[in-house]
């Protein structure tokens, strides 16, 4: 389906202000628009969400296809001129608040999965999306756009520069795929980076589980604080080495090194 019908409009013939506080880049690529669109490949009954809809670009289309839309808006005049802009009230349902705060339970109905869409504020990412994570049995799957290299890092694999603490955690909860680049003229005002848009899809059952998750995500976050550390270093007044090599792990080993399962094996083995 074409949705070349659409024009997505600018901050200025909007009449907005544009907000650096709330990170605002306005996607108006119609190209683009349609790719999201079709990647997110929105059906009849589904309960999507939408994060930071701004003026309306993914907003109107998604309409188009599915029955019924949430929308999470931060700014209030934004999330006022929304009705208007799309044309679709009683297809709608507005939330003014922050995404950061937001209780997605509130918008469970029945045994329907969230399916969460956004082009989100680049200043609030990463919070967001272990935010989001909280959630995650209750999310079908997640389609976002952020700064490529943001994502570069949240889809790498082990013995990679880009691997980190931010690959680990996703990918222990979810299976991200790397769907396609966006040059900042895809935006207004255009961004100093590259975007891309990437997919989530929360696991239903974790291939590895941690007996204890809050142990884990600090053993992970500890070890990234230091990347440049072996394990050797930057755990020997937590683990003996001889425990860590009974593991199969090699003590000189640095973080980038591991797998998830051996993150998981050394949080365990720490309890």
């Amino acid at each position: 389906m074409s949705l070349s019908a659409f024009e997505p409009l600018s901050p200025k013939a909007a009449g907005h202000q544009v907000r650096k506080r709330f990170g605002q880049n306005f996607l108006h690529d119609q190209q683009i628009i349609e790719r999201i669109v079709n990647a997110v490949a929105p059906q009849t009954g589904e309960h999507i969400v939408e994060i930071g809809p701004g003026l309306g670009a993914l907003t109107v289309p998604l309409l188009r296809r599915t029955e019924h839309l949430t929308v999470l808006e931060l700014d209030r005049d934004l999330a006022d001129r929304l009705p208007a802009r799309t044309g679709f009230t009683g297809h709608l349902t507005i939330v003014q608040g922050d995404a950061l705060r937001f209780d997605f339970k509130t918008l469970q109905q029945q045994s329907t999965p969230l399916r969460v869409v956004g082009n989100l504020p680049y200043n609030i990412s990463t919070p967001l999306l272990f935010h989001l994570l909280q959630f995650g049995d209750l999310i079908e799957d997640m389609h976002f756009m952020l700064q490529k290299e943001v994502v570069d890092r949240i889809t790498a694999a082990p013995n990679t520069p880009d691997y980190g603490r931010l690959s680990v955690m996703l990918q222990y909860h979810c299976v991200p795929t790397f769907l396609f680049a966006v040059p900042p003229g895809a935006f207004n005002p255009p961004p100093k980076v590259t975007s891309a848009v990437f997919r989530l899809v929360p696991h239903r059952q974790k291939p590895v589980q941690a007996k204890d998750q809050a142990r884990f995500a600090r053993i992970v976050s500890h070890v990234f604080t230091q990347r440049r550390k072996t394990l050797r270093n930057s755990l020997k007044n937590q683990v003996d080495m001889e425990k860590i090599t009974a593991l199969g792990i090699d003590p000189m080993a640095r973080p980038e090194n591991l797998t998830i399962e051996q993150f998981v094996m050394l949080s365990d083995c720490l309890i």
